[in-house]
C-alpha cells in the first residue's frame, strides 16, 4: 500500500539534525496521522535503535536519500565507502530504495533554475561518477531513483535526460520532486509520464507563481528565493497541476507518497505538515 509519508526538512534545515529537532517533528507527525517518516538516522544511533525511536511514535522508515555534489570537489573512492555505509544502514531498516541526488553547486546557488556555469565535462564527469555510485547502492541491495533538485549539476531537464538515458533503467530509476521540477522550468507530469516506468518515488510539493520566471528573481539566491516563502507550496496550494501529476503515476507503482515542503508558506511548521497532510488523505 502506498503510504503518506513526510519528510522533516523544513525542522532540521536551520536547527540541525539533532534528537529534539527530531522529536519535534514526529511528535508533530504522529498527532497529525503520518505513520511514515524519511529514514535519517542521526550519527552515534544504530539502525535497530532508529527504528525503535520512530516506532516510538507511530512512525516507519521510509525512502531517504543519498546527496553528493558529484563534481571536480568529491572524492569517488570516498563516496563510494560512503554509499556502501549508507546502504548497510537503509537495508538494515527494510529499505530496498533509495533517492540519489546532486546538490549545491555555488554557481547554481548563486543562481538558482537556469543550469548557470553549464561544463559538458563537469556534466560527463558527473553522470559516470553518479552511475559508479549506483552501481554500488543496487550492489549492497538499494535501488537509486534519481532525484530532481535545483542547485546541483543535473539541474535542468536536458542535463537530468542526460542523466537518466545515458546510465539506463538499468543502473539508475527515477524519484522525482515535483517541486523542484517546475522551479528548474519542467512540468511535472509530462516529465513524470516519460519516465513512469522507472519510478520508485515521489516527493509532492506545489510551487507559487511569484518566482518560477527567472527575471523575476534575479539577483536573488537559492536560499533567499527560499526565505520569500513565496516559492515552495503545501500541495494544492500553488500552480501545480497535481490531477495531471497523479494521472502520469502508473497504475502498479508501489512507493510511497512523501510530503516535502523544504520552507513551509504557512506561520508553523506544524501547519504546513497538517494542510499537507489533509490535502493527501483527501487526493491520493
Amino acid at each position: 500500500m502506498n503510504r503518506i509519508a513526510a519528510n522533516p526538512i523544513p525542522y532540521w534545515s536551520t536547527a540541525g539534525k539533532t534528537k529534539e529537532v527530531f522529536e519535534e517533528a514526529f511528535r508533530d507527525f504522529q498527532e497529525i496521522g503520518f505513520t511514515a517518516v524519511k529514514a535519517d538516522v542521526p550519527e552515534g544511533m544504530t539502525a535497530a535503535e532508529y527504528a525503535a525511536w520512530i516506532a516510538g511514535y507511530g512512525l516507519a522508515p521510509a525512502l531517504s536519500l543519498f546527496s553528493s555534489p558529484f563534481d571536480e570537489t568529491v572524492d569517488l573512492g570516498q563516496e563510494v565507502e560512503r554509499a556502501k555505509r549508507f546502504a548497510g544502514e537503509q537495508t538494515a531498516l527494510g529499505l530496498d530504495r533509495t533517492m540519489i541526488s546532486s546538490m549545491s553547486l555555488p554557481a547554481r546557488m548563486a543562481q538558482p533554475a537556469v543550469g548557470a556555469g553549464y561544463d559538458e565535462g563537469r556534466l560527463t564527469r558527473a553522470i559516470d561518477a553518479c552511475g559508479t555510485v549506483c552501481r554500488v547502492l543496487a550492489a549492497e541491495g538499494l535501488r537509486p531513483l534519481h532525484h530532481s533538485h535545483v542547485g546541483g549539476v543535473f539541474e535542468t531537464e536536458a542535463e537530468i535526460v542526460r542523466l537518466l538515458d545515458d546510465l539506463g533503467p538499468d543502473v539508475i530509476g527515477f524519484g522525482p520532486d515535483t517541486g523542484h521540477l517546475r522551479w528548474a522550468g519542467i512540468e511535472p507530469a509530462g516529465f513524470i509520464r516519460r519516465y513512469a516506468g522507472r519510478l520508485g518515488g515521489i516527493h509532492l510539493k506545489d510551487c507559487y507563481a511569484d518566482y518560477l520566471a527567472p527575471e523575476s528573481r534575479a539577483g536573488l539566491s537559492y536560499h533567499e528565493v527560499q526565505r520569500t516563502k513565496r516559492l515552495w507550496a503545501e500541495p494544492g496550494r500553488g500552480v501545480i497541476d497535481f490531477g495531471a501529476v497523479l494521472a502520469a503515476i502508473p497504475a502498479g507503482y508501489d512507493g510511497d507518497f512523501m510530503i516535502e515542503v523544504d520552507e513551509p508558506s504557512v506561520a508553523t511548521k506544524r501547519e504546513s505538515h497538517r494542510l499537507s497532510y489533509e490535502w493527501a488523505r483527501a487526493t491520493l
